[in-house]
């Protein structure tokens, strides 16, 4: 009968600030590992910091790892439900000389009163702790260093290193993944769990996720935003979770780089993950979100951009989701986030899906053409789409059209074809909005140019 013990992983967050997109990595690499091996990943909240721990940090938490699909596969444990079982720890530490209550001098702020305070210190044995980092290899530390340190403010507020061990302990946990900065923290704890007897898990220290320059730790600078960030600037949670999981860890035996959940939980091996920190590139994660969009299905490219477009299109006179619907080949050819569809709305780009243009009889015309050469080119596409039927594609009015504007010149023909669907010089092309308006809006379009080119030659 085997005697390994079952997986557990824990991401245990402080409610006191926002998910930053480092820990979310963090809290990923427990996950994948926990998965990986069949394991429970569970999550737990570090909240006896009363005094900075809010509520509405512990719902961004809950909030923002809900958008990237990962949970605690148990209950959800608070240090501040559990005053008594600190307690009787603290309690039996003392009984058994291994911690002491210590009277401690106030700091100027405290010195309001005559009293001492007191502290529960533990007993330091002064000696060597050695442990196997499967990220770092073997440390070895003297924790004479460290001499007796504080442990609780009093038997019901104890202090970090205490209740992460305690915790640890009585949820079971075999693996501590955790951000590279906490090492140091590592030979108190492991003296902790010695003095009450708490077996020792295995850690994984994984490198700080460093910003643009790849030298210091990543900053609000380098977009070190928090997790609802990404999602309100339009990122799909599938691909923060690719990219977070690609810094400081690659497979090393491929140059694959876009995967699905179940993919990183079958390629993924803490041993892999390296040791130096891991760079965040902005580009790169956008790069990675457009190549998970590209994966989309048409329904649900339909249902993000639905989402997106903002009211003021889409309450325009000629909108409809029939137009949207054949929008959607476009619109995933042109972003790289959400974003950018509503940036592109505000900037007017989409404005031919919802309301025939306002045109410029100036801008109608390409460079040194003339109005009536402009005339006659916008005449002979009615021509040659007259049989076109309602509902052509791109390619059909390519198909049709472009044997004329390369004997004519594709700027003399196109220009004016794509300004007079479009109303806008920046637009995508003449071919792919025709496709999307429909047969019948694209000659109304082009009958309203010629019409207006040939009243003002009139005038």
């Amino acid at each position: 009968m085997s005697t390994e013990r079952r997986v557990v992983t824990r991401f245990a967050p402080s409610p006191t600030g926002t998910l930053h997109i480092g820990s979310a990595r963090t809290t990923l690499m427990n996950v994948l590992y926990a998965r990986k091996h069949n394991g429970t990943f569970l999550l737990r909240i570090e909240d006896t910091d009363t005094a900075r721990s809010k509520p509405e940090f512990e719902k961004n938490i809950f909030d923002s790892l809900a958008w990237l699909g990962i949970q605690s596969d148990s209950e959800i444990l608070r240090q501040s439900e559990r005053g008594e079982v600190y307690k009787k720890y603290l309690s039996k530490l003392i009984e058994e000389g291994k911690a002491y209550i210590s009277k401690e001098d106030l700091s100027d702020e405290e010195e309001q009163s005559d009293k001492r305070r007191e502290v529960i210190r533990f007993k330091n044995p002064n000696v060597v702790i050695t442990f196997e980092d499967i990220v770092r290899g073997t440390v070895s530390v003297d924790t004479t260093d460290l001499s007796d340190f504080v442990i609780a403010r009093s038997l019901s507020e104890p202090l970090y290193h205490l209740a992460v061990v305690i915790d640890d302990y009585e949820s079971k946990v075999t693996h501590v993944i955790r951000a590279a900065e906490h090492l140091s923290n590592t030979p108190r704890q492991i003296l902790l769990q010695q003095a009450i007897d708490a077996p020792q898990p295995t850690y994984a220290h994984i490198p700080v996720v460093l910003g643009k320059d790849g030298k210091k730790k990543l900053s609000k600078r380098d977009g070190a935003a928090s997790v609802m960030d990404f999602k309100d600037a339009g990122y799909l949670p599938e691909a923060i979770i690719n990219y977070l999981a690609l810094i400081g860890w690659h497979p090393s035996e491929s140059d694959k780089e876009i995967f699905s959940f179940d993919e990183l939980v079958s390629e993924f091996e803490l041993e892999k993950v390296q040791k130096a920190g891991g760079q965040f590139d902005i580009e790169k994660l956008k790069w990675v979100n457009r190549e998970h969009i590209l994966k989309l299905s048409d329904l649900e490219m339909m249902e993000h951009s639905k989402k997106w477009l903002p009211q003021s299109l889409t309450t325009l006179p000629e909108w409809s989701e029939e137009r949207l619907t054949r929008s959607i080949p476009l619109i995933r050819e042109r972003i790289s986030t959400f974003l950018d569809i509503r940036t592109m709305a505000e900037q007017g780009e989409w404005d031919f899906l919802g309301i025939a243009p306002t045109l410029d009889s100036k801008v109608i015309v390409w460079k040194k053409s003339s109005k009536e050469e402009t005339v006659k080119h916008l005449q002979q596409i009615l021509i040659v789409i007259k049989d076109v039927p309602e509902l052509a594609n791109s390619q059909e009015y390519e198909n049709v059209i472009m044997p004329y504007a390369d004997e004519n010149g594709r700027g003399e023909v196109l220009w004016p074809l794509r300004y007079s669907l479009s109303g806008k010089e920046r637009s995508p092309g003449p071919f792919e909005i025709a496709g999307i308006l429909g047969a019948s809006a694209v000659r109304s379009r082009i009958q309203n140019a010629i019409d207006q080119l040939t009243n003002d030659h009139a005038q």
